[in-house]
């Protein structure tokens, strides 16, 4: 298992429809996140700068970095380009993070 956490930009007064995408997230999109390892995967957002903070476990066979290659990770991106800060592809900006510290 390994844990990964990036961060994302959301832009301003989306903070609603960000939260009600994800509420209503793609059964077909979470089945292929499942497929490819991904689980506990959860997103932060930070209220004044708008950055959105997001952590995943994958699993030690995960496929993760071949998500951005399917069908409906890429129509995600499309859906989900007008709310946030996107690249040409309409994939998120994303820095990952570095892991400092961790509590079991």
């Amino acid at each position: 298992m390994q844990k990964l956490a990036y961060k994302m930009k959301l832009k301003p007064g989306f903070e609603a429809e960000y939260k009600k995408r994800h509420d209503e997230i793609w059964p077909e999109l979470s089945e292929e996140l499942t497929a490819a390892g991904v689980y506990d995967y959860s997103i932060f957002l930070d209220e004044e700068t708008l950055t959105l903070f997001a952590v995943q476990k994958v699993s030690d066979d995960n496929t993760a970095s071949q998500l951005s290659q399917t069908a409906i990770v890429k129509k995600w991106w499309a859906y989900m380009a007008d709310i946030m800060e996107t690249n040409e592809d309409n994939s998120p900006k994303c820095s990952e993070l570095k892991d400092v510290f961790y509590h079991e």
